[in-house]
This record gives structure tokens, sequence and C-alpha cells, in this order.
């Protein structure tokens, strides 16, 4: 049965209301003001709340934010009543979080047509929240097994043949192995790590307090020593130097080092990754308007507009065509954590042509 909360210092109204919903087989739980309303949403976690503004102890917007900021209640739909209807006052509430208004006085039909839409479109919801837990299941099971085969077989091959052998093998051609043993290993040890920090991410943006506290954390950092550095290491590490090109400028970003030289790891690796020796993989940066713009460009097989628009953790798109190893974490990992820190990612792509990604993020001009 879904269960509705109404919360309404008016009794007359409230038993009203209470009669009719429960006439239409809801089950209602009734508060007289904002503190009580609040302390039973949390206790009983109804389907849809209806609060008056106008409240004892805690107004109705005090009832929305504190809604609003709880996890398990983020998503219920809410209905301010009110006797106000200005511009101002409705634009608030819908900043807050509100659904829908109802305007005192109101028929019965506009109360459960209001209700009906918003059950509705709150079904419509879980329902596509389900499809993408669904999609992201089905990614994970196909993505997972062959990430870490991938680099298991490496170690376990190489090492095998190290057991087996050891007493004939060459010693330039033991090291060899072990060579590939070990980067098998950082491989894998890279992937289990980036696993592990989406799920971080992911959880830090669901709590607006400790992303609140992330970006007034203070944090700041060089741009240019770091994004070179991470750009040789990755030429190096591809065998690629001769088609870096690095154009530069010095910039005091409003984040830590680590954070951009991860974020800057994960973009050039997958340019790299995804485009042919040969090709080029250009990156630039400078200020502008107060904020800190990095270009990285190549060459590569590129996406089309619809898998910019559904890039998402443990994806790589056209698996099934293209060998190259990689979860589709690393644009991911790289978009979360950019934002939470107030800047933004945008991605353009010619498919087979090209792809530029542009990195904005806030700086601190006073320090450069």
């Amino acid at each position: 049965m879904t269960k509705i909360l109404v919360i309404e210092d008016d009794n007359e109204l409230r038993n009203i209301i209470s009669e009719v919903l429960c006439a239409e087989n809801f089950s209602v739980i009734e508060a007289e003001d904002g503190a009580i309303g609040l302390q039973l949403a949390q206790e009983e976690l109804p389907d849809l709340i209806i609060c008056d503004i106008m409240l004892p102890s805690l107004d109705g917007y005090g009832v929305l934010y504190e809604i609003r900021s709880i996890p398990s209640l983020q998503m219920v739909p809410f209905i301010f009543l009110t006797a106000k209807s200005t511009k101002t006052d409705l634009r608030l509430g819908m900043e807050l979080g509100a659904d829908d208004y109802l305007t005192k006085p109101f028929t019965r039909d506009e109360l459960l047509g209001a209700i009906a839409t918003r059950l509705a479109k709150q079904v419509a919801i879980e329902r596509e929240s389900q499809k993408k837990l669904d999609d992201l299941r089905d990614r994970i099971t196909y993505a997972l097994p062959h990430e870490f085969r991938t680099p298991l077989n490496s170690i376990l091959n190489n090492s095998k043949l190290l057991l087996e052998n050891y007493r004939d093998t060459e010693p330039e051609e033991a090291l060899a192995m072990l060579k590939d043993i070990h980067h098998s290993g950082q491989l894998l040890y890279r992937l289990v790590q980036n696993f592990l920090l989406y799920g971080q991410l992911i959880q830090l943006g669901k709590d607006p307090e400790r992303v609140r506290k992330l970006s007034n954390a203070n944090e700041k950092s060089f741009s240019k020593k770091i994004i070179e550095q991470i750009a040789l290491q990755k030429a190096i590490e591809f065998n690629r130097e001769e088609d870096l090109q690095l154009d530069l400028q010095e910039a005091v970003i409003l984040i830590s080092e680590r954070k951009l030289g991860k974020i800057v790891e994960e973009i050039i690796d997958n340019a790299f990754k995804f485009s042919s020796a040969g090709t080029p993989v250009q990156i630039r940066s400078f200020s502008q308007d107060n904020n800190f713009q990095l270009f990285i460009i190549d060459s590569g097989r590129g996406m089309t507009t619809e898998q910019i628009a559904n890039l998402g953790a443990y994806m790589q798109f056209e698996r099934k065509i293209y060998a190259q190893q990689g979860s589709g974490l690393g644009l991911t990992i790289a978009k979360l954590m950019i934002e939470l820190y107030g800047g933004e990612l945008r991605i353009e792509s010619i498919p087979d042509k090209q792809t530029i990604v542009h990195v904005i993020c806030p700086e601190n001009s006073k320090d450069v």
C-alpha cells in the first residue's frame, strides 16, 4: 500500500486530506508540525510527502531542505501546500527540490491528480534507474572477467614457464618474462584501484556535505609540471615520444596535486590507448576567465554523439571489434573528480578522425 505523509498544522484540513486519501486506499501518516513530520519521514520512509509551507517549529522549506539531505528520502516526491502563489515562493521551493504545489483552497480532484502525477513520474524514474542498474550489471558481468583475465593470463603463463623451465631459461629471456609479469601486475593493480576509486567517487557525490567540504578545502596545485611529467611518462609507456605535442601554460588550480595527476593520467592514457602510433597526441593548456583550460586531442577512432552521451563506467564501446584493454573507467573517473571540484569535462569527437577532451577547472589566478 502506498504510504503518504501529510504535514499540516491545520487540524481540520489535515483530517480532510487524510479522509480523502484513506478512501483511495492510501496509507496515511499525519504530522501537525515540521519537526514531527521530519522525524516521521525518517522513521516511516513514505512514498510521497504532502507538506504545508507555514508550519510551527520548522517550516515547509526547512522540512524540504532536510529531506533532500537524507539519502533514503532524496528521491521521495514532495508536494507543497500553500496559500502563497508568488513566483518567488514557487522558485524557492523548486530550487530546494519540491516536485509540485497545491494552492489553497484546492479540490479533491486537484489533490488526487497531483498525487497520481507525482507517483507515476516516480515509477518512471525508478524504472529507468533499474534499467541503468541492469545495464551496469551486464557491463560488469562482461567487462570484469575480460579485464582481469588479460593481465592474469600473462602473469600465470610467464610464471608457469619460469617454474617449469627455470634451469634451462637464458637470463635475458627470464628477465623479459619477469618484466612482463611485473607490467601485468601493475595493470591489474591499477584496474583494481580504479574500480575502488569509482565506487568511492559515486558515494562521495551522494553526500552534499562532503562535496561542500571538498570544494572549500583550499587545495591547489601548479598545473604545468604535473601535466608535463605525466604526459612524458605515458608517451614513454606507449613508446610514442615522437607523437607527443605539448603547449602548456602555468596555472594554479583549485584541486590537489594528487587528484589533478589522476585526472590527467586517465585522460592522456585514454588518448594514447585509442589512437595509433605515428599520429599526434596534442596537449594544450591556458587560463581564461579565471578558469584553467586543458585540451587533450588525439586522432584515434573517436566516439559518436550517442556514445559520448552514454559514457559510463565499465563500458568500452565496440569491445568485440576493438581489442584494446580498457574497462571504460578512465574518462568516467576523470569526469567525476573534475565535477566534484566544480569543474567540467567536455568531449567532442569525429569517429575515426579526432577526439578532443576539454577540461575546465577553477583556478587561483593570484598565485600564478
